[in-house]
């Protein structure tokens, strides 16, 4: 049984103007940083979640999800039902968070390692992306996923499963979903 990484990419980057996983930051599409993110950690697989825009993600097996237009939660559901069968957990990562490293998904992996069967990355106490899903957790995670919502209302609907990780020495959690925001990232 082994650990993939899951990276939604679906959206359509409204606010941004113009998809996410197709912007590029440094030279590097956001979509390619993400794989490269989840390969550095250790993951041998990734899944990515495309929709807004058709996608060629080298290193990665891509998902299109057609429903993409109705927010996260579909994209999570295509993405947990396209994983390998082998999968004994997944790390699930936002297109859009540039400011994380293999060294945030390798603390999610290890506290899975130890035991853990949902995981979820603090910076500071706070509970922020990635996050990593046991298996045995999928069909609820997919239930409860619905809007924009990804698996929030399962992590609240079951505190006590969460294991928390701190990774705020190691990661920066912020997403880019303005023109400011990106300014500010690369700045």
């Amino acid at each position: 049984m082994s650990v993939t990484g899951l990276v939604l990419a679906a959206g359509e980057g409204r606010r941004l103007g113009t998809p996410k996983s197709v912007l590029e930051v440094g030279g590097r599409r956001l979509v390619d940083r993400a794989v490269d993110v989840l390969h550095e950690a250790g993951l041998a697989d990734v899944v990515v979640v495309a929709g807004a825009r058709s996608l060629d993600v080298p290193g990665a097996h891509v998902v299109d999800n057609p429903d993409w237009p109705s927010g996260m939660g579909s994209s999570l559901r295509s993405g947990l039902a396209a994983l390998p069968a082998g999968t004994s957990a997944v790390v699930v990562m936002l297109v859009d968070t540039p400011g994380l490293g293999a060294a945030v998904v390798r603390r999610l992996v290890a506290a899975h390692d130890e035991g853990a069967r949902v995981v979820v990355a603090t910076y500071d106490g706070a509970p922020r992306n990635p996050v990593l899903l046991a298996r045995e957790h999928w069909a609820e995670v997919g239930r409860l996923a619905v809007g924009d919502g990804g698996a929030r209302a399962f992590l609240s609907a079951y505190p006590e499963l969460v294991t928390y990780v701190e990774c705020g020495d190691v990661g920066d959690p912020s997403d880019l979903d303005t023109p400011e925001d990106l300014r500010r990232f690369e700045g």
